[in-house]
């Protein structure tokens, strides 16, 4: 009984975790939703750190880890900062470095194309959700 209520106290205690992720259809091919995230990105005026070619890898690597499941057609995520989001998001938390870089992820399966992102906890993290989500409806058409 002792364990049941420090357990429940322990979670009580803990900041609610994110939910995730927060996906959004997309009407087009993979080609056309990558360069869309890209150009959304770069419109903001933002630079792209890093793009991440992760479905290339999984598609690449299966074999050599005694897998045959494809996880992806393909794949890809952007990673970027934002200085703006990122000092407010810090100056209200500093632990709040762990969510950067932030991403956008593009992915394909089964001819089903879908843009998004993880969810963040609560609170200043909204700022970057608003960010992403802004760039998501941008690359979107919208």
């Amino acid at each position: 009984m002792k364990h049941i209520a420090l357990a429940a106290a322990f979670a009580l205690a803990t900041p609610a975790l994110a939910e995730g992720p927060v996906l959004h259809d997309f009407d087009g091919s993979f080609d056309d939703a990558t360069f869309a995230v890209e150009s959304a990105i770069v419109g903001q005026g933002l630079v792209i750190d890093y793009t991440s070619h992760v479905g290339d890898m999984l598609n690449r690597t299966g074999e050599d880890v005694g897998s045959d499941v494809k996880v992806f057609d393909a794949a890809d995520i952007f990673l970027f900062c934002s200085a703006v989001v990122s000092r407010q998001v810090m100056e209200a938390d500093p632990m709040n470095i762990q969510h950067c870089p932030y991403g956008i992820f593009v992915t394909e399966k089964d001819g089903k194309v879908q843009i998004g992102h993880r969810d963040y906890p609560e609170g200043p993290m909204d700022a970057v959700e608003d960010l992403l989500e802004g760039i998501i409806a941008e690359a979107m058409g919208g």
